[in-house]
């Protein structure tokens, strides 16, 4: 049987096609995909769309517009084998985190890809980022989805969505995935790495829309001052901190750095440790200048990203409300953020 793929597009530069009257780049009408992607007419597959009625710029995306993804594909996943989520690159690694927590007991793919240069250039990206996303979520293997779970195509390699990060603004393969290895390679053939993949999950698909952002980031740098610090965990109704930290978790050791981190735990602020580094692990207590902070009570992030940290907080905090249960979860490994 021929495998159902659903598009969904939210906006983002792989729409856009240059409108021959204003010499400007406008997103084009995706009830014409074939005429732009002629190829997709080779697919033994059967591919709809779902279009935004008003597509964003990825840098205004937001909860409402997570809980509106993971919403359509709720609703018409009894119907489809996979799905592609066409999403601008600025954001494009936070919403594929973000629906890796939301979209719970997922088991088909939903492939999240872009494109550096709109698909109405000549040298774009995007007809290839496509063409295989597609394919990757209409692949099956004994009838079951080959990728059972949230994933970004780009650039002939399929990462795992909460693995990854956008590290290049300039060139085609803008994501890397430092901790994790690639989940295929797209060459003659797509060469899955079967290993990497996650496995099959019982249950049926439920979506999580209950997300809380009331969290802060303090990122450290030589010559930070009490005030600053003061400041992010003063904010009213905080109930989370993300501190991004040197190599492997360290900070400074200086008295009312960790007098203050120590005030706010004892408030009931969640504090996360998150390296600055792109890629190894937040290990606390590794050396003297992470020991404090450990016997502060601060949780370690071990090698979760930055953007699996803010959405899995999101996630967390919007659906637990026991403290101690949430700094459990958040160091257990609940949609393959974290090494095991």
């Amino acid at each position: 049987m021929k495998s159902n793929v659903l598009i969904i597009y939210t906006g983002g530069t792989i729409g856009m096609v240059m409108d021959p009257k204003s010499h400007t780049f406008v997103p084009f009408d995706f009830k014409h995909l074939y005429q732009q992607v002629p190829e997709l007419g080779k697919f033994d597959l059967n591919i709809s769309v779902n279009s935004f009625d008003k597509p964003i710029d990825s840098s205004d995306m937001n909860i409402e517009d997570w809980v509106k993804i993971a919403s359509t594909i709720k609703e018409n996943y009894n119907d489809y084998d996979g799905f592609v989520v066409l999403h601008g690159t600025d954001t494009m690694a936070f919403t594929a985190s973000a629906l890796s927590f939301m979209l719970e007991n997922l088991n088909k793919p939903v492939i999240l890809t872009g494109a550096q240069l709109p698909i109405g250039v000549i040298r774009t990206d995007g007809k290839e980022n496509l063409i295989t996303a597609i394919e990757i979520a209409g692949a099956k293997q004994n009838n079951e989805p080959i990728v059972k779970e949230v994933a970004i195509y780009f650039e002939y390699k399929l990462y795992r969505g909460n693995r990854t990060h956008k590290y290049n603004a300039e060139h085609f393969d803008a994501f890397k995935s430092p901790n994790y290895p690639i989940l295929a390679e797209a060459g003659i053939d797509i060469d899955y790495n079967y290993q990497a993949l996650n496995k099959q999950v019982g249950g049926t698909l439920n979506v999580s829309s209950a997300m809380n952002c009331n969290i802060g980031v303090l990122k450290l740098f030589p010559g930070i001052t009490p005030s600053l610090v003061k400041s992010i965990f003063s904010i009213d109704g905080i109930k989370a901190v993300i501190v991004e930290t040197f190599g492997s978790g360290n900070g400074t050791t200086r008295k009312w750095f960790l007098d203050e981190i120590e005030q706010a735990v004892r408030n009931g602020v969640i504090v996360l440790n998150i390296t600055q580094c792109n890629q190894g692990s937040v290990e606390q207590g590794r050396y003297a200048t992470s020991i404090g902070l450990k016997n502060a009570g601060v949780i370690g992030g071990m090698d979760m990203t930055f953007e699996a940290a803010v959405t899995k907080l999101m996630y967390l905090l919007g659906n637990y409300s026991d403290i101690d249960e949430i700094k459990k979860l958040l160091q257990l490994n609940l949609r393959g953020e974290i090494s095991c």
